[in-house]
């Protein structure tokens, strides 16, 4: 009897999501909703722990999004260089249009996904997974090149480390991973503090540059290089190197469940925040190159020359360089927040694995969180820890991500024509143009760099995708998923039991099957040498009540001969019940036979057997 006080009866999301549920599962199960005690609230975010957790990608790139104008901009001279600011301006832009139009998205799909949702809704399933594709590998990209560039700052402050590079980054790595498998929350508390002072330094670099008349440090000298005019096609190329400064600015969307309630509030407030802080280092540091008419020098970045000719090389100089360097390096945790949902939603549209749906204590989906741990140390071993090996494959597809999400956008207000229509879809639309530029012209510019293997692995991993996705629908169709299906209705059953001695194992596991079907047997397959009439004899001599059936293979194969046996059964429904000790230690595991394993996966692949392995537990 089930009693009602201000309960609900709600479907359980596995069952109402059938084949695209994380299990399978065919019959509909009534509980009770627990009562919201926000517990789970504890693991998720606020405003500035969602800035700490999911914008670190962004924050970070104020390191090397301006250097990435400068050093397009210096090959032209001073006159190119003077263009720094419009260059920035244009794309602080972009980076306004980007964050309206992810704040729309955060309201429009609360689920997350962002790109990925967006493209789902309006423009079709195969472009849903192209924006699913290019977020993958930029979060897998964004965590290789963020713990490289963060070891390569190390590096040039401590040069002795140089020859630990790559095992530098796999501890970083490691590390990362460490704090993201305690929880997302866990994580933005410990990233908090880092993520303050690093903001707080640079404005005060900004700050104290904007009120200085002169630099406090002369800025190294240019280098004599070979001059070329300032064209199109040059501020096209800064414009697109600079949009490196964007990356990130999507992951807060994709996230929006890892927010506490309300979430969608939180979301858009924390999406605003970062784009307001990005925007005014971006524009600030933006200043003082031009201000202090800094260039490119080897050896020294554009930030550590803007920071010297404001701060001068004393005290406040090491801390913004100590900051950047533990920035970049935790700059990894956004692919951390935002990969591991983005995966779930994937796997809940069957899409992925549905392994990548499960969700352990503390909101942590461990699955997507290996998975990008490996591809990312994978990419690090590759390229032997070295950024510049990285960063040509860096952005071009964040931008594929945002140019759909921006179409998707304009689709979503063409339909729905809500309030203010007209000018979101004028936004969406402009956002779209300026960042389907950019995807065509960094692609263009990087293709030889590396950049053609993020061309190849993009549609390859949208059709890995859809195979998964097929072989999905495969099984809902067979399994009739969706439909009613005709009453169950008991049938004759025979449960087989493989012996090879006679033990208390034995015994066990024959009482089992008495109680599961209507006919038992006891199986023993036995090959040239085996005293088989000694074995006989002790059955006899026990009786169990059990007929025995003695299977002979001269090729001493253990599963083929039971396999035949199974096949001439007459019962619908066949049990085989494997008897197996547990061992009470792990490394008591080498010391069994695993005739078990043999004899469950060669029944699994060639019978309809139901295989249940019974443990006896040795303690």
């Amino acid at each position: 009897m089930i009693q009602v006080a201000r309960q609900e009866f709600v479907k359980d999301p596995v069952r109402r999501t059938g084949i695209g549920a994380p299990f399978t599962a065919v019959t509909l199960t009534l509980r009770k909703r627990p009562p919201d005690t926000g517990r789970d609230e504890r693991y998720r975010l606020t405003v500035v722990g969602g800035l700490a957790a999911l914008s670190l990608d962004a924050m970070a790139s104020v390191a090397y999004g301006p250097e990435a104008i400068v050093l397009v901009l210096a090959v032209a001279g001073g006159a190119g260089l003077g263009f720094t600011l419009p260059v920035t301006m244009t794309i602080a832009l972009l980076l306004a249009v980007l964050t309206l139009s992810y704040r729309q998205v955060i309201a429009a799909f609360p689920d997350g996904g962002g790109a990925y949702g967006v493209a789902r809704a309006y423009l079709g399933r195969r472009a849903s997974l192209v924006a699913a594709a290019s977020l993958v590998v930029d979060y897998v990209l964004n965590v290789a090149v963020s713990v490289a560039a963060g070891v390569a700052a190390l590096t040039s402050a401590v040069p002795e480390l140089l020859p630990h590079t790559l095992r530098l980054c796999l501890g970083v790595l490691v590390a990362v991973t460490a704090v993201n498998l305690r929880g997302i929350a866990h994580s933005a508390r410990a990233f908090i503090a880092p993520t303050a002072i690093f903001v707080g330094s640079i404005v005060v670099v900004i700050v104290v540059g904007l009120l200085r008349g002169a630099p406090a440090v002369a800025p190294a000298a240019a280098q004599a290089t070979a001059l070329e005019t300032v064209g199109v096609l040059l501020l096209l190329k800064a414009f697109a190197n600079g949009c490196a400064a964007l990356t990130g600015v999507e992951a807060i969307a994709n996230a929006v469940p890892s927010f506490r309630a309300p979430r969608v509030r939180r979301a858009q407030s924390a999406e605003v925040a970062l784009g307001g802080l990005l925007a005014t280092m971006l524009i600030g540091l933006a200043v003082l190159i031009e201000k202090f008419e800094i260039h490119p020098a080897d050896g020294v970045t554009v930030l550590s020359q803007v920071t010297t000719a404001s701060l001068g090389d004393g005290f406040g100089y090491y801390l913004v360089q100590f900051a950047t360097v533990v920035l970049l390096a935790l700059a990894a945790n956004t692919s951390f927040g935002g990969l591991p949902v983005l995966a779930q939603l994937l796997a809940n549209h069957n899409n992925l694995p549905h392994l990548f749906a499960l969700r352990a204590e503390r909101q942590v989906h461990r699955y997507g969180i290996g998975f990008l741990t490996i591809t990312s140390a994978i990419l690090l071993i590759v390229a032997n820890g070295q950024m510049n090996v990285l960063v040509p494959l860096f952005a071009i597809g964040v931008f594929v991500g945002f140019t759909l999400s921006q179409v998707g956008m304009v689709r979503h207000w063409l339909r729905e024509r809500s309030a203010n229509w007209r000018g979101r879809v004028v936004l969406n639309g402009f956002g779209a143009l300026l960042t389907g530029c950019a995807a065509l012209v960094v692609t263009a510019t990087k293709f030889t760099e590396g950049g053609w293997l993020i061309v190849v692995t993009l549609p390859v991993l949208v059709f890995l995708m859809e195979r998964v996705h097929r072989a999905y629908t495969h099984i809902g169709d067979r399994l009739e998923l969706g439909r009613v299906p005709t009453p169950p209705r008991p049938n004759r059953s025979l449960v087989v039991v493989p012996v090879g001695s006679i033990s208390r194992l034995t015994r066990d596991a024959i009482a089992a099957a008495l109680s599961l079907g209507d006919r038992v047997e006891a199986v023993h397959v036995t090959h040239p040498d085996d005293d088989t009439k000694a074995f006989v004899d002790a059955w006899d001599e026990w009786n169990p009540g059990v007929p025995l059936v003695q299977l002979y293979d001269h090729r001493r194969r253990l599963g083929e001969p039971l396999v035949e046996h199974l096949r001439r059964a007459t019962e619908k429904q066949v049990f085989v019940l494997i008897a197996e000790v547990e061992p009470d230690h792990l490394w008591q595991r080498i010391l069994q036979n695993q005739r078990g394993a043999v004899l469950a996966r060669a029944l699994r692949r060639r019978t309809d057997a139901v295989v249940a392995r019974l443990r006896f537990h040795v303690r």
